[in-house]
């Protein structure tokens, strides 16, 4: 392929994670892929990051995203780290399929760059280190999603693919994704270290992250880690009120995927709900439900809990990591509850609100109601004074009309166009769905982009009307039960 001269095209890069030691992973190049294309482009992250897009349209571009140009300055490498799977210590893992390019110095900060299915690296346990049309185009389109809700996330740059065959459980096609975000570190990386008894590189480790992430953890009183361990704790219940209050299930909470800047990370089986169940389990591969929507907060300090536990050669004593983790049962609460009042348009969150709250939940809950469209018919009703299209969603109406009396008291002081207009900002008409990612991706292994670029656009304008598109803003169809989204997706 004839590179075209760089516009703009980055040059300025740094490998600070890679600088922290051979023991951190391997450098290796990526494994080229034959006649690449653009599947996906997100233009408004390549903007924020500096790009020039004349060079995001370049042949150039195309080849240092898929893997089959290393950039000058860039140092690939595939690091390693350990973890909990499913709740079991499954020893070593690392990035089997993922190499990070190495970091650049953006407007949005130092970000670093990562390539997803560029091979098969140290780490691949036997595996062929490739990423498939399918599950790259699902966190694009995801990671995308969550960001323009407000979600602490990755961010994806762009989508390649090519022809060349991967074997799942049916033949598919490769893809790229190329991720961004100021870190990947895991809770793995950390539980790597301490496992091994490698005290000196997890020392380095915490340390690094102390120094670029967390600067105010080397000045808290008592130990830095501690510290560390706290804030850490803080950031994920920020996160996992995010994601139960706009209904996302992540699906496989691994400890080696969760991000050690309580950023959503690693999306694979996850969905956001259709129908309110809590027991929801969106992960096919999950046959005990231990990632169901409602277990994952207190899964969420489980993994914490074992960050905890491999920071504790770092601490003087065990207390001091107990300590640290309890801010957790604080915080997700009072963030989870603020979040929900501010869905339900409050102008303050009071303590008595949180009954108003979990009432509407058990409504929800028991009418198995339309996540989205309850929150979005909520808006519209307070904006225009007509609650009929909001009962129209539940089977329990007498049980419904009680909550909205006590529900429309509560806001009585408060202007009802404006508290509308402020709720239509809040909750979302455009989700990903299922069944629209999979409308997405079988037009994409056709070889037509279309739905994909049409999609990525509702989910990155998702409070927006967008006339014309009601069909993706509707209730899902009866085959997206059948879908079934496991750990290959």
């Amino acid at each position: 392929m004839t590179l075209a001269t760089p516009l703009d095209a980055p040059t300025r890069w740094a490998s600070r994670f890679a600088a922290l030691g051979p023991a951190f992973g391997t450098a290796l190049p990526p494994t080229p892929l034959p006649a690449p294309y653009w599947v996906g482009r997100n233009p408004a992250l390549a903007q924020g990051l500096g790009l020039n897009p004349d060079w995001m349209d370049s042949d150039e571009a195309l080849s240092v995203f898929t893997g089959n140009h290393v950039p000058d300055g860039a140092r690939p490498m595939a690091s390693v780290y350990s973890g909990h799977q499913f709740g079991v210590w499954a020893g070593q893992l690392g990035d089997g399929r993922a190499l990070l390019l190495g970091e650049w110095d953006t407007p949005l900060g130092p970000q670093e760059v990562q390539l997803k299915g560029a091979g098969r690296t140290p780490y691949s346990r036997m595996g062929d280190g490739r990423a498939v049309l399918r599950s790259s185009i699902r966190e694009f389109l995801c990671s995308e999603a969550m960001h323009a809700l407000g979600v602490p996330t990755t961010r994806a740059l762009c989508v390649t693919g090519s022809d060349a065959p991967v074997r799942r459980e049916t033949m598919e096609t490769a893809a790229v994704v190329t991720r961004v975000a100021p870190s990947f570190i895991r809770f793995g990386h950390f539980e790597h270290f301490s496992h091994h008894d490698q005290h000196a590189e997890l020392r380095r480790l915490a340390d690094f992250v102390i120094e670029h992430f967390y600067p105010e953890c080397a000045q808290a009183q008592g130990n830095p880690y501690a510290a560390l361990l706290q804030a850490v704790s803080e950031r994920t219940a920020v996160l996992l009120s995010h994601w139960q209050a706009v209904g996302f299930c992540h699906g496989v909470m691994n400890t080696d995927n969760m991000s050690i800047l309580g950023l959503t990370i690693d999306y694979g089986p996850f969905q956001f709900l259709d129908a309110y169940v809590p027991g929801h389990i969106c992960n096919h591969s999950d046959s005990s439900g231990r990632y169901a929507y409602s277990r994952q907060p207190n899964i969420a300090y489980w993994n914490l809990f074992c960050l905890g536990q491999a920071l504790l050669p770092l601490m003087d004593e065990q207390q001091q990591a107990l300590d640290a983790l309890e801010s957790y049962k604080a915080v997700y609460p009072e963030q989870l509850f603020a979040r929900l009042g501010a869905k339900l348009g409050l102008a303050e969150v009071t303590p008595g609100d949180r009954e108003l709250c979990e009432n509407l939940l058990r409504l929800l809950a028991q009418d198995k109601v339309d996540h989205t469209h309850f929150w979005r018919r909520l808006s519209h009703a307070v904006a225009r004074g007509d609650f009929e299209p909001v009962r129209d969603l539940f089977l329990d109406r007498p049980a419904l009309d009680t909550w909205l009396a006590g529900y429309r008291e509560r806001i009585g002081g408060q202007s009802a166009e404006p508290t509308g207009t402020r709720m239509l900002q809040t909750n979302p008409k455009f989700v990903l769905r299922n069944h629209l990612g999979e409308l997405a991706i079988r037009a994409a292994q056709a070889k037509d982009f279309s739905a994909v670029s049409t999609l990525f656009t509702l989910i990155s304008q998702p409070f927006d009307e967008h006339p014309g598109h009601e069909e993706q803003a509707g209730f899902p169809p009866d085959w997206a039960s059948q879908i079934e989204i496991s750990c290959s997706s």
